[in-house]
C-alpha cells in the first residue's frame, strides 16, 4: 500500500489550505507540546502547508524537523512558510514505508492524518518504528460524527451525512478521533496516553472564518466532485449547504464544536 495511491477526501484546493494554514502547536498540538524540547528531532507526517511544522521547529531549535507529504502539491507552500527558519525541511514521504532507520526521531507527529488512511494501524506501526525507544508518537484527529452545532439546520445535517459518506467511500474513517486509542494499541504501542480537545467557533470572527471556509469548500474542493460522482449529492444540494454555512456564520447565536481524539504513544521495544 502507498499513501499516494489513497484518496485524500479534502484535496488541496485554496479553500482547504485556508483552513490548514491557521493551525499552530497552540491550537492543534498542545497535547504533545511538553515533548517538543530543544534539540529534538521531529518527523511531521502529513505536514500540509507547514504551519505546525514550522512552529515545532521554533520550539525544538537547534533540533531538526522534517515535514512529509505523499504528494508534492502542499510542499511548495510549506517551504515558502518556512523561509528564514532554521532546522526545518520538507520532502515527499510515504507513512506506510518511511525512508528512515529504526529509532530515527524523538517525536513523530501526525495531525488530521490517520482519518484519511485505509490502514491507520499500519501507519501508526511504521511511525512507532522510526521513533526512538524513549520518544513519542503523537496523533490527533477530528471525530465528525461527534461534531455538534447550534442552531439546528437540516442542511448542515445533510452536509455531515454527505461528508461522512464521501470519506467512507474513500476507505477512510471520518470518526477517527474516538478510535485513536484502539488503533495505537493495535499497532503495538507499549504505552498510550489518550486525551481530547476541541475547536469551538462562536465569535463573529470565528464564525465568519469557519462558516465561510466550509461554504467555499463544499463547492470548490475535491469533496465537490467526490460527492457528485459518488451519487451522494447533486450540485443543488451542495449549493443549499453552502448557503446554510453562510447563514450560520451570520447568526449571532451560531456555535460549532469540533471534537478531537489525541494519543501520545511510546514504542513497544
Amino acid at each position: 500500500m502507498r499513501a499516494d495511491h489513497e484518496t485524500y477526501t479534502h484535496g488541496h484546493a485554496a479553500s482547504v489550505l485556508r483552513s490548514h494554514t491557521a493551525r499552530t502547536v497552540a491550537n492543534s498540538a498542545a497535547y504533545v507540546e511538553e515533548h517538543l524540547r530543544p534539540g529534538s528531532t521531529v518527523l511531521d507526517v502529513g505536514c500540509g502547508p507547514g504551519t505546525i511544522t514550522v512552529d515545532i521547529a521554533r520550539r525544538v531549535a537547534p533540533g531538526r524537523v522534517l515535514g512529509i507529504e505523499p504528494v508534492a502539491g502542499p510542499l511548495e507552500q510549506a517551504r515558502e512558510h518556512a523561509a528564514g527558519v532554521d532546522g526545518v525541511e520538507f520532502a515527499l514521504g510515504d507513512v506506510y514505508a518511511l525512508d528512515h532507520p529504526d529509532g530515527a526521531f524523538d517525536v513523530v507527529h501526525a495531525h488530521q492524518v490517520l482519518q484519511h488512511l485505509a490502514d491507520p494501524v499500519a501507519a501508526l506501526r511504521e511511525m512507532l518504528r522510526v521513533c526512538r525507544s524513549d520518544g513519542v508518537v503523537a496523533a490527533r484527529d477530528a471525530d465528525y460524527a461527534a461534531m455538534t452545532w447550534y442552531p439546528a439546520d437540516p442542511r448542515l445535517d445533510r452536509w455531515l451525512a454527505i461528508y461522512r459518506a464521501v470519506a467512507h467511500g474513500n476507505g477512510a474513517q471520518p470518526d477517527a478521533g474516538r478510535r485513536l486509542l484502539a488503533w495505537a494499541r493495535a499497532a503495538g504501542a507499549a504505552e498510550v496516553t489518550p486525551s481530547a480537545s476541541v475547536w469551538c467557533y462562536a465569535t463573529p470572527d470565528d464564525r465568519a472564518w469557519w462558516g465561510g471556509m466550509w461554504a467555499d469548500r463544499i463547492l470548490t474542493s475535491a469533496i465537490t466532485r467526490q460527492a457528485v460522482d459518488g451519487g451522494h449529492a447533486d450540485l443543488a444540494d451542495l449549493e443549499r449547504i453552502s448557503r446554510a454555512w453562510r447563514e450560520w456564520a451570520e447568526n449571532d447565536d451560531g456555535w460549532f464544536l469540533v471534537p478531537h481524539g489525541e494519543v501520545v504513544c511510546r514504542p513497544g521495544r
